[in-house]
């Protein structure tokens, strides 16, 4: 496909926590038929950003979207980010690369997980 959408997460030591990025990525991958989307990670865990979008430009991708699955625009986005963005533009200039702020300051987003936050204590039975 030449659209490929890549969600980007921090990653982590224990195996168990790249478990709901797996998710979210096979949730989108529903909505999303018209281009490959896929998970990569800042650290810690495979696949790498760089590594993740190699994979889906050898597969035809042209358009990249880069999703930061991070609750807030940190370090990470503020300065990790950028550098690797700067790489993967020298490594493949005949891709179109794009990203967009941290999925926890969109306002639906944020909603959402008020909406939880709100229900907690209501999930929560007395034993």
């Amino acid at each position: 496909m030449e659209k490929a959408l890549v969600l980007f997460a921090h990653g982590a030591r224990a195996a168990a926590w790249a478990a709901p990025f797996q998710r979210l990525r096979d949730l989108t991958a529903a909505r999303r038929p018209d281009c490959a989307v896929s998970l990569a990670f800042l650290e810690l865990m495979t696949p790498s950003l760089p590594d993740e979008v190699g994979a889906q430009v050898a597969s035809g991708a042209r358009d990249v979207t880069i999703v930061p699955v991070f609750l807030g625009q940190g370090g990470h986005l503020l300065r990790d980010l950028p550098l690797l963005l700067d790489q993967l533009r020298a490594s493949h200039p005949q891709v179109t690369f794009r990203t967009v702020p941290a999925v926890g300051e969109d306002p639906g987003v944020l909603a959402a997980m008020a909406a939880y936050c709100a229900g907690a204590d209501v999930a929560c039975l007395p034993t």
